[in-house]
């Protein structure tokens, strides 16, 4: 990790997970190795809910449903998410994690590829939160611009990559390396954009905040 694990320890020894059925959803994804938001990148994300009240949400890669579930939460009753995965397994367990967690007239998702759906949606949205492969974060960006509301927040997780991102191509895996090159190159245009206020956060597995100008 690219902070300390035992002062991310220490850090996530005063947070919770709010309530039983999102500890319990946090668990079993832990158990069963499908990456999820970190303890330190939830409290991150729940301080931003909090203070801009966001009224619509965009998750691209919605997984299990955790962060989706987590972030509806904290909504204020006329807020909503929709969230989008395209792994149909993962889209069978947040299906039923949603409805576990209450939060079926909080979270709408969409099922396929985020490049498919992305395109044909014309809403607007207060904060687009991104969490989905890695290597398609360039991909999905110009959409995610587009439906970005004037002063709206996007967020993206992982950026650091447990901080391969830091080091030379050659210093990483092969089979990391075009990750690797896409994620640097995502990362210069995103704090390039000229439509954007970007911070590069070291929270979790580094996190980037944009808002737009």
């Amino acid at each position: 990790m690219v902070c300390d694990e035992r002062l991310a320890s220490f850090i996530n020894s005063f947070n919770t997970d709010y309530d039983e059925v999102v500890t319990s959803i946090r668990r079993e994804a832990e158990e069963n190795r499908v990456p999820i938001i970190r303890r330190e990148a939830g409290e991150f994300i729940k301080m931003l809910i909090l203070m801009n009240r966001p009224k619509k949400i965009l998750e691209i890669g919605s997984a299990v449903g955790f962060s989706a579930i987590f972030m509806s939460r904290f909504l204020d009753d006329d807020a909503h998410i929709t969230t989008i995965e395209n792994y149909q397994p993962r889209i069978e367990e947040a299906k039923k994690n949603i409805v576990r967690a209450g939060a079926s007239d909080k979270i709408t998702l969409l099922e396929g590829d985020a490049l498919e759906i992305l395109p044909g949606m014309t809403e607007n949205y207060d904060m687009v939160f991104m969490d989905a492969a890695k290597g398609q974060y360039g991909n999905f960006f110009t959409e995610a611009i587009r439906l970005l509301a004037p002063k709206g927040v996007l967020l993206c997780d992982n950026v650091l990559q447990d901080g391969d991102v830091l080091e030379s191509r050659f210093a990483v895996t092969r089979r990391n390396r075009t990750i690797h090159s896409r994620m640097r190159e995502y990362l210069y245009e995103l704090t390039h954009n000229e439509h954007l206020e970007t911070a590069i956060l070291n929270i979790g597995d580094g996190m980037s905040l944009s808002i737009r100008k």
